[in-house]
């Protein structure tokens, strides 16, 4: 047996990194490990009196050295004969990235190169001398290349895989745009410069002092400025050298033929200087699962060794991983993107401002990995300046989950729409979430506020109850019955009508917000009802809490991490409208009727100061209550409501709406809503469960 081949006997059973060194950073140190205990792990030095063993020497295994480890080559492995000396050799650890293939073979670090004479400095990686290393590097790098779950991380993590170790510099192209999945892009290739990184001129990341980099003619230090020398954007044509390199996959070296001439295309004008002569680079193409997405392009300095016919091999390794990583990337990427935009135009854009309320609200995703969920919340504007306030939960956290709500969200305003009272809009969702499959489980939570009354309706389906907060700075859990969740079947909801205080804030809110791993929802709730009264404590009894504060004071609760569930958060300010500025009249359904309601409406603006709107009013309201008397068998309704604007409504008991339409020149009516659309500031008609109201708004002077 040699001694070149005792030499490489296994290590991986006593490698183990030095600690305090990472093993997955490719700039680690040199990586000791004790001696052996065995002979067959480490090959010792031959016996004092034994032959030299000097370079180009071998002894043969058992001859002069009988019951001794044979010996290997080279002064650098001299060690004394002494065999309970600690002598550590650097060795890479076998989950570290191996030194990189800079120098002679066998140095000692901080001593002179054998073969060059120059000094090495402390610290410098060792080189690659084996088959081995370039296996545990190319294993230590893919899985720093594979943690990476974005675009940069992965293409930075193949930087710092590479520089130093494989390497004196990279630079990283990329199609731009990236191609995703399947889809099939059009028009030229272009390579945008993504990335490059570098040994530094000065000091390493330990702070070590390097050598500089070479001088070529004419630009000092060429790759201390990769970015400046070389071109951003690069278009590949076809049928060019640089489009045969991409295509041909595998990895040159930059003095082939095909490199010498794909070079200049994809550098530009004067980025042939970043590159060493001989085999000091490689181009690699970046592959993905469908097309070549890129180019990686290894560089080393003129003074280091050149790179090897098996480094094609490790680029090769590392250029496919790359580039699968970045495929992977692109693809999250764009799912990440597709669930963010479910999830956001599933929920209110903007929130309305009704009269007499003022709105607050708040999602968070459970995580930035798990960005589509279930929650939702929604304020829908009723007839008789009243809001609607829901919020709901639809179980789990996928795609099927976010359009399951938006389908209960859609269903949700179109009941609202309808005017139904609570309890019957959450058995309709009921049957909605039945007809939708057996497993369609939902809470929902579903209110109507009335600022004139100052009354509020809620029906619960099993959701968190409510908390209201007043304007003394007292906060409680309204006692809402509980119900049973969307989808069961066969329940009856029970709607309760509560108190709606001036100045109180409701809270509306899914359970991510009370309930996690490490509380249940009931102590949640309770801790969400004092961290409500605290808040409130720091404005005074007379003023409540701003509302996008108390939001953000509400979500603070939270603490750091990771959330087990999405959240969804609806605050309403309750501000109502005085009676004072409320006007309200019943007529009958007779004759004498519009002018009847000509005389109220100007007496009612007398009392406001508001004369300069008597005209208008007078003609709109005639107008409108001519229609509804004539057709009603019950007594109209008619209201006017003073808040930033003049409102009118008028009920009846028809629930048919009336149309918009061009009247003809013979015609002797029809030009009533005429009149109304070019006079009022915006007007509509909505359907009730005992007919419709048709109103109207007039900006005030």
């Amino acid at each position: 047996m040699d001694s070149t081949r005792v030499t490489e006997q296994p290590t991986s059973s006593y490698e183990r990194p030095q600690p305090g060194a990472d093993p997955a950073e490719g700039r680690g140190g040199l990586l000791r490990a004790p001696k052996p205990l065995g002979s067959s792990a480490l090959p010792a030095q031959a016996r004092a009196d034994g032959p030299p063993s000097g370079p180009g020497t071998s002894t043969p295994c058992g001859k002069g050295n009988k019951g001794k480890e044979p010996p290997v080559n080279g002064p650098e492995h001299s060690q004394p004969a002494t065999a309970d000396q600690d002598t550590h050799r650097p060795r890479p650890a076998p989950e570290a990235i191996p030194p990189q293939p800079g120098t002679e073979q066998e140095r000692v670090p901080g001593g002179p190169e054998r073969r060059t004479g120059r000094g090495l400095p402390p610290g410098r990686p060792m080189p690659m001398r084996r088959d081995g290393d370039r296996l545990r590097f190319v294993g230590a790098a893919t899985r720093r290349i594979a943690r990476g779950i974005d675009l940069d991380e992965i293409v930075m993590g193949l930087c710092r895989a590479t520089v130093p170790t494989f390497s004196d510099a990279i630079l990283v192209y990329l199609r731009d745009p990236l191609p995703v999945g399947d889809e099939r892009p059009t028009g030229p290739v272009v390579l945008r410069l993504r990335r490059t990184d570098r040994i530094p001129d000065e000091r390493d990341t330990e702070g070590l002092l390097l050598p500089p980099f070479p001088e070529p003619e004419p630009e000092p230090s060429a790759l201390a400025e990769l970015s400046s020398l070389t071109t951003e954007l690069c278009e590949v044509r076809p049928g060019g050298a640089l489009n045969e390199v991409l295509r041909g996959v595998r990895p040159v070296f930059a003095d082939a033929p095909a490199a010498r001439a794909a070079l200049p295309e994809l550098l530009g004008e004067g980025g042939e200087a970043v590159v060493p002569g001989g085999q000091h680079a490689i181009l690699a193409p970046l592959r993905g699962r469908r097309r070549v997405i890129g180019a990686a392009l290894f560089l080393r300095r003129p003074e280091r060794l050149a790179f090897e016919a098996d480094d094609l091999l490790v680029a090769a390794q590392l250029a496919t991983h790359s580039a699968l990583g970045i495929d992977k990337a692109v693809l999250y990427g764009r799912e990440a993107y597709i669930a963010d935009e479910l999830q956001r135009t599933m929920l209110p854009e903007t929130l309305p401002r009704p009269t007499g309320v003022r709105l607050a609200s708040r999602y968070l995703p459970a995580a930035e990995t798990a960005r589509v969920g279930g929650d939702w919340y929604d304020a829908i504007p009723l007839p008789g300046s009243r809001v609607a306030l829901v919020v709901g939960d639809v179980m789990g956290h996928s795609m099927t989950s976010a359009a399951i709500m938006g389908q209960l969200r859609t269903t949700a305003q179109t009941l609202a729409g309808l005017d139904l009272p609570p309890q019957e809009v959450l058995h309709h969702l009921d049957e909605q979430a039945q007809r939708l499959g057996t497993d369609r489980m939902a809470t929902c939570l579903y209110a109507v506020y009335d600022p004139v009354t100052h009354r509020i309706t809620i029906a619960n389906a099993g959701h968190p109850p409510p908390v209201l907060l007043h304007l003394g700075g007292h906060a409680e859990v309204l006692r809402v019955p509980p119900g049973a969740p969307i989808g069961v079947g066969g329940v009856d909801f029970e709607a309760v009508e509560l108190d709606a205080p001036a100045g109180a804030t409701l809270l509306l809110y899914t359970d991510g917000l009370v309930e996690s791993r490490l509380r249940d929802v009931w102590t949640g709730i309770e801790q969400l009802r004092e961290r409500l009264a605290a808040t409130a404590q720091l404005t005074g009894p007379d003023h409540p809490p701003p509302l996008e504060a108390l939001c953000d004071e509400v979500l603070d609760m939270l603490g750091p991490g990771d959330r087990d569930d999405d959240i969804a958060l609806l605050a309403a300010r309750f501000d109502g409208i005085a009676p004072s500025d409320v006007a309200y009249w019943t007529l009958e359904p007779e004759e004498t009727a519009p002018g009847q309601a000509r005389r109220l409406a100007r007496r009612a603006l007398a009392r406001w100061d508001l004369e300069e709107l008597t005209d208008s009013v007078e003609l709109l309201v005639s107008e409108v209550v001519t229609n509804a008397v004539r057709y009603a068998s019950r007594p109209v309704t008619l209201r006017l409501l003073r808040t930033d604007v003049l409102r009118c409504e008028v009920g009846d008991d028809v629930p048919q709406l009336p149309r918009l339409r061009q009247a003809r020149a013979t015609d002797e009516g029809g030009r009533g809503l005429y009149l109304v659309n070019r006079l009022a500031r915006r007007w509509g008609a909505t359907r009730l469960s005992t007919g419709k109201v048709v109103w109207f708004e007039l900006h005030r002077a």
